[in-house]
């Protein structure tokens, strides 16, 4: 009777999840699908985003991700492999940066956008600025990457390192050949949810990224993501709803796009590993 109570116990934890996700994505699509055309996804903002589309929103989206992946991604996999496989040499150290690491997972959106206002903005100058946005998401993103990718690497076995010494093979081919591979779910898992939080960001955008919706002609430039686009319509603009749920409806579309990319990359790092 325990086991058949707990087995009904997960399964129901686990069609609430689905309930809940089906019940988001049949909104957005209810709501969004009217709104949405290849005309939307190709003009730019207008009427306070009323009327016309999304492109300049999109494109600056785009390159705040590019911009926040970039840094984030070889910034996390160095300091998850230093802590998985160097960090037991200086346990003090080691042990500082799992506690900041802690720490940043936790600080709210609206303080990055601060920091990264203060920081990025006015201490270096670069203003309120697509580059500016995608360093503050960087710095957002870096304590999920961390953590996700360094417990993957030290889920690895034992046995495969010492394996690997036992052959002979340098710290990097074995690093390179044998524990990223067999890390790489938790490596995907990482990126994947950086990902999704830079993308849902909101708060931090607004004071580093702005508030501009027209097309941005460098990194260098303010402009509007999606996320905040989507904030603006619902909250600031009315009569933007149904615009606002055709960017909503982008906006899951995108991530689901990156998502399927980056298991198709995975799959081919792994067969080119083998």
């Amino acid at each position: 009777m325990r086991d058949r109570l707990s087995a009904v116990a997960a399964w129901g934890a686990a069609g609430m999840v689905l309930a809940a996700f089906a019940w988001l994505i049949g909104d957005v699509l209810w709501r969004g699908l009217p709104g949405l055309s290849w005309q939307f996804l190709v003009s730019a903002p207008a009427d306070a985003g009323r009327a016309g589309g999304i492109a300049s929103i999109l494109l600056a989206t785009v390159w705040i991700l590019a911009i926040a992946i970039g840094t984030a991604l070889p910034l996390g996999l160095a300091t998850a492999v230093w802590l998985a496989e160097f960090g037991h040499r200086q346990p003090r150290l080691q042990g500082h940066v799992n506690h900041a690491l802690d720490v940043l997972a936790g600080v709210p959106s609206i303080v990055f956008g601060l920091f990264g206002n203060a920081f990025f903005a006015v201490t270096l100058g670069l203003g309120f600025s697509i580059l500016s946005g995608g360093l503050t998401l960087a710095c957002m993103a870096l304590p999920i990457l961390v953590r996700v990718t360094g417990a993957g690497l030290q889920a690895v076995p034992a046995e495969l390192r010492q394996g690997a010494a036992a052959c002979g093979l340098t710290q990097w081919t074995t690093l390179s050949r044998l524990l990223l591979p067999a890390a790489l779910p938790a490596l995907l898992a990482g990126t994947l949810l950086g990902i999704g939080r830079a993308l849902a960001e909101t708060a931090a955008l607004i004071f580093t990224s702005g508030y501009v919706d027209r097309y941005p002609g460098s990194v260098f430039d303010s402009a509007r993501a999606l996320s905040v686009h989507i904030y603006d319509l619902a909250m600031n603009v009315p009569g933007g709803e149904r615009n606002g749920y055709a960017s909503a409806l982008v906006l899951v579309a995108l991530i689901l796009c990156i998502n399927l990319a980056t298991h198709a990359l995975a799959r081919g790092w792994q067969r080119s590993m083998s």
